[in-house]
C-alpha cells in the first residue's frame, strides 16, 4: 500500500540567504525521489505556529546550486508529492524602482521571463500530457492577499504588487540589461523566480513569492559598483522578518 503524503499547511522555498527555517521544531529530514532527478536537498518538515511546515533551500544548504542549474521541477514535485498545496518562494532580488531598494519586501504580482535553456514545464517529457495553463496572473491571488495581511499583522512593511523579470545568472546585470527591464515594466530583477512559479501552476499549487530587496540593480541607486559583502548585510535583515510573515500567515 503506498503511503498517503503527510499533510503540509505550507511549504517554503529558501532564497539566497535563508538556508534553513528558524524555529522549526520537531524536525524532520527527507530526500523525496522524483522522476526529474534530485531537488536542491533534503525536504525538511517541522511543526511552526502550530502548523505543518516544509522547507526546501533553493540553492541548497551550503549555496551550492547557481540559479541556472537549479533543479527547479524536482523541487516543486517534491514538495507536492510529500502534501504541500500552498507554497511560498522567498526570493533575493535587486530593486529597479525608486521606493524599492534594499531590505525592502515586495509581494509581486507579475513577472517576465528572461532566462533561457531551462526546463520550463513538465510536459516537457516523452509521453507527457500537453498543458497549456493559464499564466496571465502568474501568483496565486488569494495567497497574495493572506501574504500582505500577514505581513501587516506581524508589523512588517510589504509592497503589493510589482512585476519580477527573471534573468539568468549567476552574474548581476548590465546597466543596459536593467534599462531595458525598466523600459519593459520590470520592477525588480531576480534569477531564480522562473520557471518556479509556472511548474507551481502546472502542479494546481497555490503560489506566491516575497521578494526580498538585496541591492538596487545596476544604474537604479547611487552606488558606482554593487558590494556582495553589502548585498548580504541587507538580505539578512530582510530575512530575518520572514519567519514573522509566515507565523502570521500560518494563523489566518
Amino acid at each position: 500500500m503506498q503511503e498517503r503524503p503527510v499533510t503540509i499547511d505550507l511549504a517554503v522555498i529558501g532564497g539566497s540567504g535563508l538556508y534553513n527555517f528558524p524555529g522549526l521544531e520537531n524536525a524532520t529530514r527527507q530526500r523525496i525521489d522524483t522522476p526529474f532527478g534530485a531537488a536542491s536537498g533534503e525536504v525538511v518538515t517541522g511543526d511552526f505556529a502550530g502548523r505543518r511546515v516544509a522547507f526546501l533551500a533553493r540553492h541548497g544548504e551550503s549555496h551550492t546550486v547557481a540559479p541556472h542549474r537549479v533543479n527547479y521541477r524536482a523541487n516543486l514535485w517534491a514538495l507536492h508529492a510529500l502534501g504541500a498545496r500552498r507554497v511560498v518562494g522567498v526570493n533575493a532580488v535587486g530593486g529597479i524602482r525608486a521606493d524599492m531598494g534594499p531590505r525592502v519586501i515586495v509581494v509581486p504580482d507579475q513577472i517576465i521571463d528572461y532566462t533561457h535553456g531551462r526546463y520550463t514545464s513538465f510536459c516537457d517529457v516523452e509521453g507527457a500530457e500537453v498543458r497549456h495553463v493559464d499564466f496571465s496572473e502568474p501568483y496565486t491571488g488569494s495567497l497574495r492577499r493572506q501574504l500582505i495581511a500577514a505581513a501587516g499583522r506581524a508589523g512588517v512593511p510589504v509592497i503589493d504588487g510589482g512585476c519580477y523579470g527573471a534573468t539568468q545568472g549567476p552574474r548581476l546585470e548590465t546597466r543596459a540589461e536593467i534599462a531595458r527591464m525598466k523600459r519593459d515594466g520590470c520592477d525588480l530583477v531576480g534569477m531564480t523566480g522562473m520557471p518556479e512559479a509556472v511548474l507551481a501552476r502546472e502542479l494546481e499549487l497555490s503560489y506566491a513569492c516575497l521578494a526580498l530587496v538585496a541591492n538596487f540593480a545596476a544604474g537604479c541607486g547611487d552606488e558606482a559598483e554593487i558590494s556582495i559583502e553589502e548585498i548580504f548585510a541587507h538580505l539578512a535583515a530582510a530575512t530575518a522578518e520572514v519567519p514573522r510573515i509566515v507565523g502570521e500567515l500560518l494563523k489566518s
